[in-house]
């Protein structure tokens, strides 16, 4: 008689629905590579990850293609994981928040050694307690990493056209770019070669649509929704409410006129403000 599956164990049609998931997953340009094309329906597995896929997959793919899966509590202990390394990773971290941040951790470790085998824990995990520590006399884990210089590399290796000597092949490559981003800096004042300066800001679809511009009175309504629902003009939005109140006391009564004003004149008050 088998014995039944661990809570960690997944079964093949948990497989298929896992790998199913990443396989339609569609993400921005740029974010990371087609996760489609690295999964196997066949043999129900992720290959050819690298070391950046990997990164966004803890953090912000797997809490997504796990919520079909697992039992509950194991898939909770994974997702706070996830939520762990998003957190420490974010480009802005407050310190006050530090000391839950690793009281939680170790909140979480404790689930995971709970479901999991021992085998598990070898010596990165055990790291990751260090790793809030390591903000607190640092600084944010993304000002620090290594992708950077790994796509860098990428670059460089780009350079070598005679494989029995690749150092001097970038080095000289290395010194003809700079040469000319110099010459082209001197004689032609225009954008030099080699990595942007800027981002590039074009928003582009992640898969085939058609894209309008908005101007006018719908401009205007978008414009005024997308300030209705941030957290940080709610204030104003009071404050121009009063502000109204007073200007046009006859009307401080009547909440209708009052919206469609605040409506109408709140864009050109705030930008005056």
């Amino acid at each position: 008689k088998r014995l039944p599956l661990a809570s960690w164990n997944l079964t093949m049609d948990e497989k298929r629905c896992m790998c199913g998931s990443f396989h339609g997953m569609k993400v921005p340009e740029n974010y990371s590579s087609n996760i489609s094309s690295l999964v196997s329906m066949d043999e129900l597995r992720l290959s050819g990850l690298k070391s950046h896929d990997c990164h966004a997959l803890m953090q912000q793919l797997l809490p997504v293609a796990i919520l079909g899966v697992l039992e509950k509590p194991v898939r909770i202990a994974i997702i706070r994981l996830c939520l762990f390394f998003n957190e420490i990773c974010s480009p802005t971290i407050d310190p006050s928040r530090l000391p839950q941040i690793q009281a939680d951790l170790v909140e979480t470790l404790c689930e995971l050694e709970n479901y999991f085998p021992p085998s598990f824990f070898d010596i990165m995990i055990h790291l990751t307690v260090h790793l809030v520590r390591e903000v607190e006399l640092c600084e944010p884990v993304c000002f620090r990493w290594m992708y950077p210089f790994e796509r860098y590399m990428k670059v460089c290796k780009g350079y070598v056209r005679n494989k029995r000597h690749p150092e001097g092949c970038i080095a000289e490559w290395y010194i003809a770019e700079e040469a000319v981003e110099f010459i082209a800096e001197l004689f032609f004042d225009d954008k030099t070669v080699g990595i942007p300066t800027a981002p590039n800001m074009e928003d582009r679809p992640t898969s085939g649509a058609n894209i309008e511009s908005v101007y006018g009175k719908d401009f205007d309504q978008a414009y005024l929704c997308v300030l209705q629902n941030t957290e940080e003009f709610r204030s104003y939005f009071v404050e121009h409410l009063e502000y109204l109140k007073q200007e046009f006391p006859k009307y401080k009564k009547n909440d209708k006129w009052l919206v469609d004003k605040q409506n109408q004149t709140f864009a050109d008050w705030v930008k005056d403000r």
